[in-house]
């Protein structure tokens, strides 16, 4: 009876208890690696075209043309990376299960062990050990969990992936072309589209270290930076060449 109203106090605790966690790392992931790319690729190749004296209408016909082939290799590379995680969980997911029927000594080995290395007793992880070797399901969990530091990945992460991926890398990439949109001038379109495009540096860069528990002024700036760095690189080649 002890028991069951201690358990029921410890389920009581964690009711009250919220940990305020963050749970969409795979997805801002995903944002993070679409923006990023979408902003500075179309960006570096506006400006190393208005280096070369290119027209609007040419800088945005290439810009567009870039950003559908962007995302669509980017997506399919996004779709590519979370099916073969998926792949290789569910290879080691059966590798493991052949283990705890064949071997289930040497599992049960290792179970100790992981626990050992969290400070448990030997007399405090056997009663462990032997509730895990009753239940083969949760045995198996654990053993994918903690010895191989495998998560059971979401089916449709794949297409989640590639889907958010390429939406992103369409929304960055349309920062830098929307100037030439409007401004039939390349000389005049290029300042707006680095003014633009350095704004939207800025706030993504803040975004992402602000998300990602980084410095949020510090991502910002070198965010920014990268992406200053690669359109003076273009624009600069650019000119070299058209010398």
């Amino acid at each position: 009876m002890a028991q069951d109203g201690s358990r029921e106090m410890e389920k009581s605790l964690l009711h009250r208890h919220t940990e305020k966690h963050f749970t969409a790392g795979e997805i801002v992931r995903d944002i993070i690696i679409g923006v990023s790319d979408g902003l500075t690729v179309p960006f570096a190749l506006a400006a190393g075209l208005s280096g070369a004296n290119a027209s609007s209408s040419i800088i945005l016909t290439a810009g567009i043309a870039e950003v559908a082939a962007g995302a669509i290799s980017m997506g399919l590379g996004g779709y590519l990376a979370a099916k073969s995680e998926a792949d290789h969980y569910m290879r080691e997911l059966k590798r493991e299960e052949e283990e705890i029927i064949t071997v289930p000594d040497t599992e049960a080995a290792e179970v100790a062990e992981i626990l050992e290395e969290y400070g448990i007793e030997p007399h405090e992880y056997r009663p462990v050990v032997n509730a895990l070797r009753k239940n083969p399901q949760a045995w198996l969990d654990f053993m994918m969990k903690f010895e191989l530091g495998l998560e059971k990945p979401d089916p449709r992460r794949a297409l989640q992936s590639a889907f958010t991926i390429a939406i992103a890398y369409i929304l960055g990439g349309l920062v830098p072309l929307l100037p030439y949109m409007f401004i039939p001038i390349a000389r005049k379109a290029v300042v707006a589209s680095v003014i633009l495009t350095l704004v939207a540096l800025l706030v993504f860069g803040f975004a992402k270290g602000y998300f990602t528990g980084s410095k949020p002024f510090r991502s910002a700036l070198q965010t920014a930076l990268i992406g200053a760095i690669a359109s003076a690189a273009a624009f600069g080649m650019a000119k070299a060449v058209q010398g």
